[in-house]
């Protein structure tokens, strides 16, 4: 099985040793995301609910990127620090999916990197 990067400026660029996103055969596995505007390199501020939706359209471009859309993934993982907020993210980040909502993990943890209230990791697939 090949390995392949997938990159695009259109989502932030990896603040370490990673890659947004690696194709492994035929599935997409996207690292964590959290709610960074690639284009000032900064964190949104102000709410989670403005952090889930930035999220969510970096994870957009790099489906787009590499050729997929939300439709294509079968899997992600929510990490957020405060689960009292997960109805109001769960409203959002549902809103994104509608009828073709992946499996899913949501996990409560103590912090994120830029103190960032939340960050979504997804696995997708090509089509058949």
């Amino acid at each position: 099985m090949k390995k392949q990067v997938v990159y695009t400026d259109r989502a932030p660029a990896p603040v370490g040793p990673y890659n947004q996103a690696i194709w492994g055969g035929d599935t997409l596995y996207i690292s964590g995301q959290i709610g960074i505007d690639p284009q000032t390199d900064e964190l949104v501020t102000g709410d989670v609910l403005r952090e889930v939706n930035q999220v969510m359209n970096n994870l957009k471009a790099i489906l787009a990127e590499a050729g997929l859309t939300l439709n294509r993934v079968v899997k992600t993982t929510i990490y957020i620090t405060d689960l009292s907020r997960f109805t109001e993210v769960n409203e959002i980040y549902g809103s994104y999916f509608g009828e073709s909502a992946p499996a899913r993990d949501c996990i409560e943890v103590s912090r994120l990197p830029k103190n960032a209230h939340i960050k979504i990791a997804m696995v997708a697939v090509k089509d058949d």
